[in-house]
């Protein structure tokens, strides 16, 4: 079995494991810690979610605008 990766593809990887890691330590992790009830718990981690879906959905604009307009500002 070998793995054949692109530069592009290790760095897409290294970047969701760094968001992914940051999501659990300062979103996740907090959310959970704030409530004592499990129930509290679990919908503080189901919401944070929404969260996480906000932080990517904007990210995702941001790039889509850059790519968009690059031609326009790029020469």
């Amino acid at each position: 079995m070998s793995l054949d990766l692109t530069t592009t593809e290790l760095a897409v990887a290294v970047a969701a494991g760094i968001v992914g890691a940051g999501y659990i330590a300062f979103i996740l992790l907090p959310a959970i810690g704030a409530y004592a009830r499990i129930w509290e718990k679990v919908f503080a981690g189901v919401l944070s979610l929404f969260i996480l879906a906000t932080l990517v959905g904007m990210g995702g604009a941001l790039g889509l605008a850059i790519v968009w307009s690059y031609d326009r500002y790029a020469g």
